[in-house]
């Protein structure tokens, strides 16, 4: 039992051993080797690496991959007309001087963030005061980023870094002014809004005008062709009459009184007084009874 356990106590040994010399580098990553405090080597190479075990060597694993660097916040910048904005970029960069990038700003990368962030707002301050607004959000914007690229160039080589790529997400106004152009923007479109309805008012009205002409129009002209048809109606029935009691006069004045009586005793509770000896009963009295030959 004592022989099993110094071979098991000997393998621990050797796997610790083991464990303490050996690594696993990945094609992500990167390997810096220190050897009591400084650099040893840098190993970009994947695969299955060794070191001397601790304290004699130690080894510190950076990242290869391409890293994104934001604005932090939006800061107010004047541009060539005097008129502030704020932008929101993003950075592009890696690490291509491990050493370099060690003895700058060891081996936390939040450490060059910090430190790369007012470089690269300070680049942008350069480039933004020299256009105007326009160019910023149109015609020189492609301009500004390689602009700013150009220029972080050099301070990169002194961080260990190499810059890939600038990009502006956005350009605005500060508040203030984007509150002032909304404004104008609404009282802009209340306005044409007000001559559209103003206009459209107008042109209600005058389609009014004309149906209401044409109604007037429409109405005298079917008066008139009414007026027209009565009166010949009139005409013909007055040819039939005067014909009619021109044949028998005895029947015509018979006629005539009946319709005085139908028109002095329109309702039943209509009354009269008047002489019954007078004309206007000649017909109840028989005098005005058509002749014979009429056949009534």
């Amino acid at each position: 039992m004592n022989r099993i356990g110094l071979y098991v106590a000997g393998a621990l040994l050797l796997l610790m051993l083991a464990s303490s010399t050996l690594f696993v580098l990945d094609q992500r990553r990167m390997a810096v080797v220190y050897a009591l405090g400084e650099i040893k080597e840098v190993i970009v190479e994947p695969g299955l690496k060794w070191k001397l075990p601790p304290p004699f060597q130690n080894v510190v694993f950076l990242d290869r991959r391409i890293q994104t660097l934001d604005s932090p916040e939006t800061r107010p910048i004047f541009t060539a007309e005097k008129k502030i904005v704020v932008i929101d970029w993003l950075v592009k960069w890696r690490i291509t001087e491990p050493r370099q990038f060690i003895r700058n700003n060891g081996v936390d990368i939040r450490n060059l963030e910090a430190r790369l962030s007012p470089v690269v707002q300070a680049a942008f301050n350069e480039e933004v005061t020299r256009r105007t607004v326009r160019g910023m959000l149109a015609t020189e914007r492609e301009r500004v980023m390689q602009d700013v690229q150009a220029r972080l160039q050099d301070e990169a080589k002194s961080f260990g870094i190499e810059i890939m790529d600038v990009r502006v997400k956005r350009v605005d106004f500060v508040a203030d002014i984007t509150d002032a152009v909304y404004r104008r923007m609404e009282s802009e479109r209340k306005q044409v809004a007000n001559e559209l309805r103003s206009q459209g008012q107008a042109e209600g009205e005058k389609i009014r005008a004309d149906a209401d002409r044409q109604r007037e129009v429409i109405v005298a002209e079917a008066y008139r062709d009414a007026q027209k048809v009565k009166g010949e109606g009139d005409a013909g029935a007055s040819a039939l009459y005067a014909d009619a009691f021109g044949r028998d006069p005895q029947f015509a004045q018979f006629y005539r009184s009946l319709e005085a009586y139908r028109s002095a005793f329109r309702n039943k509770s209509d009354m009269l007084v008047v002489d019954p000896s007078t004309d206007f009963f000649r017909a109840f009295r028989g005098g005005a009874a058509p002749a014979s030959g009429s056949g009534r």
